[in-house]
C-alpha cells in the first residue's frame, strides 16, 4: 500500500536566475525527500521561480520549477537559497509576495548570501543575522540597522532565520527540523546526511580575510613584517617606534587601516600563523604555540578558543585531515 503522501509544513525554495546551485539543493534534500520511515507528519516542499518559467544556475544548468510567487501564500517556511550581494534589489513582485507571505506570519530562512534580500526587505531591522563571513562586512555597510554576527553559523530570531556560508545552510535547515519535529528526527536527517546534528565551533574557524596589506608606507610594511614575524615581541611601543608614530597615533592607524588596535591585530597574526601549521604541518601543538608565539600550548588553547572557538586540535582535525600528534617527550 503506498505511504500516505505528507502534509506537514510546506516550505517553498526561491529558484532564480544565477541562484548557486548547491544551496538549491539543501532545502531539497532536508524538507523535499521523501522520508516515508516519517510518515506523513512532515515537510511538503516545492520551488518557486518569481514568474514560474524554469531558471538558469549559476553553473548554467536550466532548473525547472514547480511555480510562481503564488506558492509563497500557502508556504509556512520561505527559504532563500542566496541572493545577490551586489545588487540586492527586488522586483516589485517578489518584493510583495514576500511581504505578504511575512504578514500573514511565514517564515524566512536564509543561505548565505541570501540573508542580503532579507536585509533589503527590512525584516533584518534590529535582528541578529549572519551570512558569509566575506559578505558580513558588506552586509553590515549596507544595512547599519542590522546587527550582523559575522562569527555564527547560524542566528534564529524565531519567524527569520539566517545561516553563514553554503554549508552553515544545513546546520540552519537541521536547527528548524530539531524545533519543529524534535531532537531524534533531525539526528535521523544527518545521519543519512553523514554529518553531525551540530557541528563543533563556528563560522570564525573559516575566516582567512587577514591580509598582508600592500607595502605603500612605514605601517604597511610594519603589518606585513608582523604577518611574517608573529612570534616576535610586538608591544605598542616597538609598533609606535617602527610606524614613527606616538601611542596614540599608532592606535588610530591600526584602527583606521586594519579595523582592530594593534594587540589585536598581532593576536589575528598569531592565529593566522597557527592557523597554517596546524593545516599544514604536524608539529605538536606546544611547537606550533612557540612559532606562532603564544609561548605554550595553554595559551594557544586559550586563544582559539576566544577567537575561534574550538581547540587547536578540534581545528586540526577539521582541515588538515591528520592525526593529532602525540606531545614530544
Amino acid at each position: 500500500m503506498p505511504s500516505e503522501p505528507p502534509h506537514g509544513p510546506f516550505v517553498v525554495a526561491l529558484a532564480f536566475d544565477g541562484a548557486p546551485m548547491f544551496e538549491l539543493s539543501i532545502p531539497a534534500e532536508i524538507f523535499g525527500l521523501p522520508r516515508p520511515d516519517f510518515g506523513a507528519d512532515w515537510y511538503r516542499f516545492a520551488l518557486a521561480s518569481i514568474d514560474g518559467a524554469p531558471v538558469r544556475t549559476s553553473h548554467g544548468w536550466q532548473l525547472s520549477v514547480d511555480g510562481d510567487l503564488s506558492l509563497f501564500d500557502r508556504a509556512d517556511l520561505i527559504v532563500i537559497p542566496g541572493w545577490r550581494p551586489a545588487d540586492p534589489a527586488l522586483p516589485e513582485a517578489l518584493r510583495a509576495a514576500c511581504f505578504a507571505a511575512h504578514a500573514r506570519g511565514a517564515r524566512f530562512a536564509s543561505i548565505c548570501s541570501g540573508a542580503f534580500l532579507l536585509a533589503e526587505l527590512g525584516l533584518l531591522d534590529g535582528r541578529r543575522a549572519t551570512t558569509h563571513w566575506l559578505h558580513a562586512p558588506r552586509l553590515a555597510q549596507r544595512y547599519p540597522r542590522v546587527a550582523v554576527a559575522s562569527d555564527i553559523l547560524f542566528a534564529d530570531s524565531g519567524d527569520v532565520l539566517t545561516s553563514a556560508g553554503s554549508a552553515a545552510g544545513i546546520d540552519l535547515l537541521l536547527h528548524i527540523v530539531r524545533g519543529d519535529y524534535g531532537v531524534a528526527r533531525a539526528n535521523a536527517v544527518a545521519k543519512r546526511l553523514v554529518l553531525p546534528a551540530q557541528r563543533e565551533g563556528d563560522q570564525r574557524q573559516f575566516d582567512d580575510s587577514l591580509r598582508a596589506p600592500l607595502p605603500s608606507d612605514r605601517l604597511a610594511a610594519l603589518m606585513t613584517r608582523i604577518l611574517a614575524q608573529p612570534d616576535e615581541d610586538w608591544p605598542v611601543s616597538r609598533l609606535a617606534d617602527e610606524a614613527g608614530m606616538s601611542l596614540r597615533s599608532v592606535a588610530r592607524a591600526f584602527t583606521t587601516r586594519a579595523g582592530c588596535a594593534p594587540g589585536t591585530y598581532v593576536l589575528k597574526a598569531r592565529i593566522a600563523r597557527a592557523r597554517e601549521l596546524l593545516e599544514t604541518t604536524g608539529l605538536p601543538v606546544e611547537r606550533v604555540a612557540q612559532l606562532a608565539g603564544f609561548g605554550s600550548a595553554t595559551s594557544l588553547q586559550q586563544s582559539f578558543r576566544r577567537q575561534l572557538g574550538c581547540a587547536p586540535t578540534a581545528y586540526r582535525r577539521n582541515f588538515a585531515g591528520m592525526p593529532v600528534p602525540t606531545p614530544e617527550a
